[in-house]
C-alpha cells in the first residue's frame, strides 16, 4: 500500500502530540482550516483517527495504535538531517589555484583552525574553474574579472606580476640597466601573456617572446622554483612571493608592477549564503586579507 502525502502524516503527528488541530496548525504555519482538510484525507482512507468533542480532540484507538510510530518515525528523520547537517558543516573543502594555496593560504590557515576547531579544511588544488553544482566543493578561490551567475563573490585581492630571478643568476647576467636586458636571460614560459603585458607596459617590443626556448612550467610556484635554481626569470605575484623576496631568493629588478585587471576572489554558490562554515571562512579570510595589507 502506497503512503498517504507526508503532508497529512506531519499534521496527524502534530495534531496528535498537541491534542488539538489548532496548536497543531499554529506549530505547521498552517491554518486549523488546512490541518483539519490533511487530517480527513488519512480518515477516509484509514478511518476515524480523532473523536471531535466540543472542547477539543482525541485519538481514537486507532489514532492510538498510529501515533506513537509516527512521532517515533519523525523523530528518526530529525536525527538523520542532523547528523547530516553536523557532517556537513564538520568539513570545508575549499577549491583554490596553486600558487595561492601554498604561498598565501596556506601558511594563515592554522589561524582559521584554531579559531573554528569544529571544522575540518580540505583544500582542491586546481587550475580549473569548478561546477559547484557538480562537485562536492563549498567555496572557491579563483582569479578573474567577475561576477559569475549564481555565485556571491568577494574581491580579495588584485593580481599583479613582476619579473623575478635568483641572486645567482643576476650575478652572472651582470647589471640590467633596463627591462629590454631582461630578453638576453632564459625567461621562464615566455607565451605567458603575462609577459606580453608586463614588457608593453614597460614600453618594450614582446613580438619575439613567441619564438623564444619555452621553457614552460605553466604555475607560478613551480616557475618559482625554477627560477630560485638560477634557470630562469619568472614573471610572479610579489604579494605571494614576500617571502622570498624578503629573505633574498629572489629578486625584483625593476620596480613596474603590472596588473590585468584581474583579482583573486572568494566564491561560493549564492543558495549557500548562510551556511555557518561559509560564513565563518569568509569572515576569517576577508580579516585575513584586510591584516595582510594586500
Amino acid at each position: 500500500m502506497p503512503l498517504p502525502p507526508l503532508s497529512s502524516i506531519r499534521c496527524f503527528e502534530a495534531a496528535a502530540r498537541h491534542q488539538s488541530f489548532t496548536r497543531a496548525a499554529e506549530e505547521l504555519g498552517m491554518t486549523q482550516a488546512a490541518v483539519s482538510y490533511q487530517i480527513k484525507l488519512l480518515e477516509e482512507r484509514f478511518g476515524p483517527l480523532f473523536l471531535r468533542r466540543p472542547r477539543g480532540v482525541a485519538l481514537t484507538e486507532a489514532g492510538r495504535r498510529l501515533a506513537p510510530a509516527v512521532t517515533d518515525a519523525f523523530a528518526a528523520l530529525r536525527d538523520a538531517f542532523e547528523d547530516l547537517g553536523h557532517a556537513a558543516e564538520g568539513v570545508l573543502v575549499i577549491s583554490v589555484v596553486n600558487t595561492f594555496a601554498s604561498n598565501w593560504l596556506a601558511p594563515r590557515l592554522g589561524g582559521f583552525q584554531i579559531t573554528h576547531p569544529a571544522i575540518a579544511v580540505r583544500l582542491d588544488v586546481t587550475g580549473r574553474l569548478v561546477d559547484f553544482a557538480r562537485e562536492e566543493v563549498d567555496v572557491g578561490i579563483r582569479s578573474g574579472i567577475g561576477p559569475w551567475p549564481g555565485l556571491t563573490a568577494h574581491r580579495l585581492q588584485p593580481v599583479a606580476y613582476t619579473p623575478m630571478l635568483s641572486p645567482r643568476l643576476l650575478e652572472r647576467a651582470g647589471p640590467l640597466d633596463s627591462p629590454a636586458d631582461l630578453l638576453k636571460l632564459p625567461l621562464i614560459d615566455p607565451q605567458d601573456f603575462w609577459w606580453t603585458d608586463w614588457f608593453t607596459a614597460a614600453g618594450v617590443d614582446p613580438s619575439g617572446l613567441p619564438y623564444r626556448p619555452d621553457l614552460r612550467v605553466g604555475t607560478q610556484h613551480l616557475g618559482a622554483g625554477v627560477a630560485m635554481a638560477g634557470q630562469g626569470v619568472a614573471i610572479l605575484s610579489p604579494l605571494l612571493f614576500r617571502e622570498e623576496i624578503a629573505s633574498g631568493r629572489l629578486v625584483q629588478p625593476f620596480p613596474l608592477i603590472h596588473g590585468s585587471g584581474e583579482s583573486y576572489w572568494l566564491v561560493y554558490p549564492e543558495a549557500r549564503r548562510r551556511s555557518p562554515k561559509i560564513r565563518a571562512f569568509r569572515d576569517w579570510l576577508l580579516d585575513a586579507v584586510a591584516a595582510s595589507g594586500d
